[in-house]
């Protein structure tokens, strides 16, 4: 066998290994890597393209090189799982940079970074004042986590007591032109609702690139051609308007009745239909 053939037969033979072995290993090996995986993970990728290159070494050989290695950092995060002084040399610590607005210098110097670096680090979370920030560390897989202090963080609904409606992920129902039923039975909904917004929107499947519709029923749409504007669904503003109409007729109603008892009834249920609008006006708002 010419050696060029051994060569592209080796290489996807390990490219199918090391495919095994990180699937096996799981998600945290491509993503938040300690010290141990970043340099096994390294480690295993040399050896599978030496290997690969290599016509006179054995595989066996190297597929035992690279299960020794894949299996080094398996082990230590089952002991890490049980003790903390392994986790803790294994996956690192956690450094504190800044604390109650303060920069810690001997933390930043056994980490080896300038100010100019923690500097960028605060600017990529929008921070730009140091003496803005409660805590900021460096975490052991070398993110940077921010903490404001209490009166510079942004205000939130819990903040206002303000009731807010819960939001649930929106479902992709139609990508490259075809309907996806699986999502649209997570959400409770079929084709031929599909079916009817598209006709609201003035569209049809094919050319559709990409349907969400989310838990308020509503459908949004990309379509391939982008020159081509789709609106906006509409239902909840409608919906909105139409009481605020329905309430004023009420009121209306009321002040142009010489009747006692139905200016009183009017009055009555126009008060009822504000105090309902006024529950599910941010609702219907967003």
């Amino acid at each position: 066998m010419p050696d060029w053939l051994q060569i592209i037969l080796r290489s996807l033979f390990f490219l199918i290994v090391l495919f095994l072995i990180t699937k096996w290993l799981g998600k945290k090996q491509i993503s938040q890597l300690s010290f141990f995986e970043y340099v096994t993970g390294i480690t295993i990728g040399n050896v599978g393209a030496e290997l690969a290159t290599r016509v006179e070494g054995s595989i066996v050989n190297g597929v035992l090189s690279i299960l020794v290695f894949a299996l080094a950092p398996f082990i230590a995060g089952l002991i890490s799982l049980k003790s903390k002084t392994i986790r803790d040399l294994v996956e690192g610590k956690a450094s504190v940079f800044i604390k109650d607005g303060k920069v810690m210098e001997d933390n930043l110097k056994k980490e080896k970074y300038t100010t100019d670096e923690l500097l960028g680090l605060l600017r990529k979370k929008d921070v730009f004042d140091v003496a803005d920030v409660e805590f900021g560390l460096l975490e052991a897989n070398g993110d940077f986590s921010v903490m404001l202090k209490k009166q510079n963080q942004p205000l939130t609904a819990k903040d206002l007591n303000l009731p807010v409606a819960s939001v649930k992920e929106a479902q992709t129902v139609i990508m490259d032109g075809e309907i996806l039923d699986e999502p649209l039975s997570t959400i409770g909904l079929n084709r031929n609702w599909l079916k009817t917004e598209l006709d609201k929107l003035g569209v049809t499947i094919e050319n559709v690139f990409l349907g969400q519709a989310n838990s308020n029923g509503e459908l949004n749409v990309d379509l391939f051609d982008d020159k081509i504007k789709v609106p906006s669904p509409q239902e909840k503003p409608l919906m909105l308007a139409t009481l605020k109409k329905c309430q004023a007729d009420l009121e209306l109603f009321a002040l142009g009745t010489e009747s006692k008892e139905a200016k009183e009834m009017y009055s009555k249920n126009s008060e009822k239909l504000q105090k309902a609008i006024d529950h599910v006006a941010f609702i219907l708002k967003n």
